[in-house]
């Protein structure tokens, strides 16, 4: 086996629940934000087919671009004015100033909330902003889903 890989008798599936999101504008310092969960980082190869000529039996098929997302988060909704998440996402809707985020780190953490895997996602901007459902009968926590477009993500083993 390579250097530094782990046998098979010392693999060890991580857990998907210890994570945190740190959103990194251009202009100041990185905004940590608790996320209830976090779903969209795909990455997906378009493709072309190309028909050769004489030949009827296949298609070459070929990749063109890749394609990103969207990033879709979930929380717990926050006071007005508790979060600077908040108030970028109040003037993308409510004064229509999209203004992109640079960077948007996702961070798989250990026990030892030390980071062993990292998705960074570049030039964020909301697409999507959704409150959940006011229901009387429940006591439940009002959850938040933001849906974010992104056009890079970057897988890195920490």
């Amino acid at each position: 086996m390579g250097k530094g890989k782990p046998t098979p008798e010392k693999f060890y599936q991580e857990v998907n629940f210890h994570f945190l999101v740190s959103f990194k504008p251009d202009d100041s310092e990185s905004i940590d934000t608790r996320f209830q969960s976090v779903a969209g980082l795909d990455s997906t190869l378009e493709t072309e087919s190309i028909k050769e000529g004489g030949e009827n039996h296949f298609e070459h098929v070929i990749p063109i671009r890749r394609k990103y997302g969207p990033l879709v988060l979930k929380r717990g909704i926050l006071g007005p004015n508790a979060s600077d998440i908040t108030t970028w996402l109040k003037a993308a809707f409510d004064d229509e100033k999209v203004r992109p985020i640079g960077t948007v780190d996702i961070i798989l953490l250990n026990p030892e909330h030390k980071a062993l895997m990292q998705w960074t996602i570049n030039n964020v901007w909301p697409r999507s902003w959704k409150v959940g459902e006011l229901n009387a009968e429940r006591g439940e926590v009002l959850i938040e889903t933001l849906e974010l477009n992104y056009n890079k993500l970057i897988f890195k083993v920490n």
